[in-house]
């Protein structure tokens, strides 16, 4: 196996970004199946399919419909 790409030597902004984007969400206030929502759609917006797929799968196993999933990007 070769050697993964290490995020925060590459784009330390970007990690900054998502680590305050995930303490954000943590202590907001918002439920568990809204929070993932919110991390599904910043991955969208990242365009990290990893990430979508993570995600959805999270917000599918937290309880959240296909309908709510699929209204997402709009």
């Amino acid at each position: 196996m070769g050697t993964r790409l290490n995020y925060g030597k590459a784009a330390p902004g970007a990690m900054k970004a998502m680590n305050g984007l995930e303490t954000y969400i943590n202590n907001c206030g918002l439920e568990a199946p809204l929070k993932e929502l919110v991390r599904l759609r910043a991955s969208q917006i990242n365009g990290c399919a990893y990430c979508v797929n993570m995600h959805s799968f999270d917000a599918r196993e937290g309880g959240d419909t296909e309908q709510r999933l699929y209204a997402l990007p709009v």
